[in-house]
């Protein structure tokens, strides 16, 4: 019997409920908030690139390092590209591949049901935090 990673490397479907399916490590990583504002922000200016900068401005609260690890995890996985011009400092623009493109669409679903959904998110958190006696008597 093949690995999980043996597997995926022939281009066969994973399985999520293989404790040792890669499928598992890749969810982790595209599941960010991070990685779902970068895919969105090079898809909308997709098929042009975005200057590292551009992208720090675009994505509110990201730090310059949690930006180049992201960047890094989407470009080794082939979701993204990078190009560096050999200037002084150097500038360096990103850009989803194809692959990258085809992402964009389930994180969009996903970023829309978080937005449609997010009050009764905020209601049930706020029920669940309150202490037993008060949702006792609150329900």
């Amino acid at each position: 019997m093949t690995s999980s990673t043996s597997r995926a490397r022939e281009g066969v479907r994973g399985d999520l409920f293989d404790p040792q399916c890669p499928t598992r490590r890749l969810l982790d990583r595209i599941g960010t908030k991070w990685t779902s504002m970068a895919v969105k922000v090079l898809a909308e200016a997709a098929p042009d690139e975005v200057r590292f900068a551009e992208l720090q401005r675009r994505m509110t609260g990201i730090s310059q390092k949690m930006l180049s690890a992201t960047l890094q995890g989407l470009t080794r996985d082939g979701l993204v590209g990078r190009r560096v011009e050999p200037t002084v400092p150097p500038r360096v623009y990103y850009r989803l591949t194809p692959l990258g493109l085809s992402l964009e669409g389930p994180l969009a679903a996903v970023r829309a049901w978080a937005e449609e959904h997010m009050a009764e998110i905020d209601r049930a958190n706020t029920r669940a935090d309150r202490p037993d006696a008060e949702r006792a008597a609150g329900e």
